[in-house]
C-alpha cells in the first residue's frame, strides 16, 4: 500500500501524559505492521470535545473516567480498554534555579505562595486537578492573581524560558521539557494521581487493539518507568 493510502494509516487520539512512551513504542509498531501510526497529542477535555463533534480515531488514550465514559456511549467498543499507566502531578522550576521543598502539604502551599508566577494548564488532566487543589487548600485568589493558566501544551516551557517561576504538570510531561528541574511528585496526601487507558473505537479494524497491545506488552514496563509513570498493566 503506498504510504498516503488511509488503509495504511491507524489515527490515534492521546492524551498528551502518554506522549513520550508512545512516541518510542510506535516506530516498533509500525515496522512490524507495515502501517504508519498517525497520533494527535491534547489533553482530555480537548479530546473528548473533538469526539463529541463526531471525530473518530481507530485507538482513544484519555482518563479512564473518560474512557469508560465513552464505552457507556458505545463510542468505544465494551471491553477494550487497557489501563496503560499511572501518573503523577508534579512540580518544577528553571534549571539551576531554587528548588522549594514541596514533600508535605504545607512545605508545598508555602511554595505556592512564595512564587512570584506559577504556570498551569487549563484542560489537561493535572490542570483540573491543579485548580481544585487550590480552592482546597483556600489560596486559590493568592495563586490565579499570578499564575499563567495555558489552553494546552506543556507548562514546562514557561519555567524553561522564565516566564514561570514553578510550572505544573503531570511528571511525564514535564520530564518531556529540556531546560527545567523537576522538584518531584505533589505529597500523596494531596491526590493528583491520574490512571490513563486507552481503548478502540467501536467498529475500528483489528489493528487498533494489537497496537494497544503493544503499548502494554510487559516488555515495555520500564519504558514507562523512565519516562515518570508507573506501568499498569
Amino acid at each position: 500500500m503506498e504510504a498516503d493510502d488511509p488503509a495504511a494509516r491507524l489515527a490515534v487520539l492521546s492524551t498528551l501524559g502518554v506522549m513520550e512512551a508512545f512516541k518510542a513504542l510506535a516506530p516498533g509498531f509500525e515496522a512490524a505492521r507495515g502501517l504508519r501510526v498517525v497520533a494527535e497529542f491534547a489533553p482530555t477535555q480537548r479530546l473528548l470535545a473533538r469526539i463529541a463533534a463526531g471525530e473518530r480515531a481507530a485507538l482513544a488514550i484519555l482518563t479512564a473516567e473518560a474512557v469508560e465514559a465513552l464505552v457507556a456511549q458505545g463510542v468505544l467498543a465494551p471491553g477494550s480498554r487497557v489501563d496503560i499507566a499511572r501518573s503523577f502531578v508534579g512540580a518544577a522550576v528553571r534549571a539551576g534555579a531554587a528548588r522549594p521543598a514541596i514533600g508535605t502539604e504545607a512545605e508545598f502551599r508555602q511554595a505556592l505562595l512564595a512564587a512570584r508566577s506559577i504556570a498551569y494548564s487549563r484542560a489537561g488532566a493535572s490542570g483540573i486537578f491543579f485548580a481544585g487543589l487550590i480552592r482546597r487548600l483556600g489560596i486559590e485568589a493568592e495563586v490565579n492573581a499570578k499564575a499563567t493558566i495555558i489552553p494546552e501544551g506543556l507548562t514546562g516551557a514557561l519555567a524553561a524560558r522564565g516566564e514561570a517561576e514553578l510550572a505544573i504538570q503531570q511528571v511525564s510531561e514535564l520530564m518531556a521539557v529540556p531546560g527545567i528541574d523537576i522538584l518531584g511528585r505533589l505529597p500523596p496526601a494531596l491526590g493528583g494521581v491520574a490512571v490513563f487507558s486507552g481503548a478502540v473505537f467501536a467498529g475500528a479494524r483489528p489493528e487498533a487493539a494489537a497496537l494497544l497491545a503493544h503499548l502494554t506488552a510487559p516488555a515495555h514496563r520500564g519504558l514507562y518507568v523512565d519516562g515518570g509513570l508507573e506501568p499498569a498493566f
